[in-house]
């Protein structure tokens, strides 16, 4: 079953975003389901099966929104171990 979420915004975000309706309406699709993934709540299969893409081109969002696909911790100890090397 699926439900709808009504958002009310104020015309003139998406017009100064320079989006249309339908564009922006993508765009906070993307970013609630990008955030929940981030926030741990969902996994990026489950995420990108609500947006219909693939599990790779979510992983590919994400960095356009510069979330990353690893935990913070794990995220940190790369990047040290990398500075490290």
């Amino acid at each position: 079953m699926e439900r709808d979420i009504i958002v009310k915004y104020p015309e003139e975000l998406a017009t100064s975003l320079k989006m249309g309706d339908s564009e922006f309406e993508k765009e906070i699709r993307n970013l609630s389901l990008v955030k929940l993934f981030e926030l741990g709540k969902i996994s990026s299969g489950f995420a990108a099966r609500l947006l219909n893409i693939s599990r790779i081109d979510f992983l590919e969002l994400l960095g356009k929104y510069n979330v990353s696909f690893f935990p913070d911790n794990l995220a940190q100890d790369l990047d040290s171990d990398y500075k490290n090397a």
